[in-house]
């Protein structure tokens, strides 16, 4: 089956969990926003898709995955669909229902990252909130990095493997990969202080990062390179 990948071509954001699985999958895709206008791409051919499905049963917001007559939405819920068409989450319905729980956790720590420069709204921008996202960064680095990352770790080592899952990979070690990799970004500092503390997911990344799919994806122009507009944002001043 061909897909076609519909998100804002400018950042990484949401998009690119769904299109690390995509890449590591060998799949058939089209990002289709990164083609230009001309070719019906661009930010425009999202709006348009965004507004067909609103006649039928409309999504939020992307990224979207079209799948022949079929349109997925929400990034946990795509890699839901994908994972076992892609060979990349076991097999059993117990572990497939596992998988999505941690992915939805990272769904959720993902947002409360990005709520770190903007704790008051999205509309407004990050010069417009620094007193009340300065005061966010420190609650963030604290407690909430902490806690999640070490959820995560017990996660790896109650898998008795060096993956999320177990002995085998899965689209869940491909988001922590993406989270890992935006959190350096984000947060060196924090990072670096929590070292010792998440060993097992430092290593993951790495072994993710050496994957030859993965790694020529990321050293390829399709991966876009992180930068102050996306979900997570190096704001030394956050970083303590």
């Amino acid at each position: 089956m061909k897909y076609e990948l519909y998100y804002w071509p400018h950042i990484q954001g949401r998009g690119e969990y769904v299109r690390l699985t995509l890449e590591e999958g060998e799949a058939d895709y089209v990002d289709v926003a990164r083609l230009p206008e001309a070719e019906g791409g661009g930010r425009p051919a999202v709006a348009r898709l965004l507004q067909d499905a609103a006649n039928t049963h409309p999504p939020y917001a992307p990224p979207l995955l079209k799948a022949g007559k079929q349109m997925i939405s929400h990034t946990a819920n795509i890699l839901r669909f994908l994972g076992p068409r892609l060979n990349l989450v076991p097999k059993a319905a117990a572990m497939q229902t596992y998988a999505h729980g941690v992915q939805l956790t990272m769904t959720d720590f993902v947002r409360e990252a990005h709520d770190v420069h903007h704790p008051i709204a999205n509309s407004l921008y990050y010069e417009d909130q620094k007193t009340e996202a300065l005061r966010r960064s420190g609650h963030f680095r604290n407690e909430r990095l902490t806690k999640f990352l070490s959820y995560f770790e017990t996660v790896i080592a109650r898998g008795s493997g060096k993956y999320m899952l177990g002995k085998s990979l899965s689209y869940v070690d491909l988001s922590m990969f993406q989270v890992m990799a935006s959190l350096n970004y984000a947060f060196p500092k924090a990072m670096a202080g929590l070292a010792d503390k998440t060993v097992r997911l430092r290593t993951l990344h790495d072994l993710v990062a050496a994957r030859p799919r993965i790694a020529r994806y990321v050293a390829s122009s399709a991966r876009l390179a992180f930068s102050t507009h996306d979900l997570m944002r190096d704001y030394p001043e956050l970083d303590g």
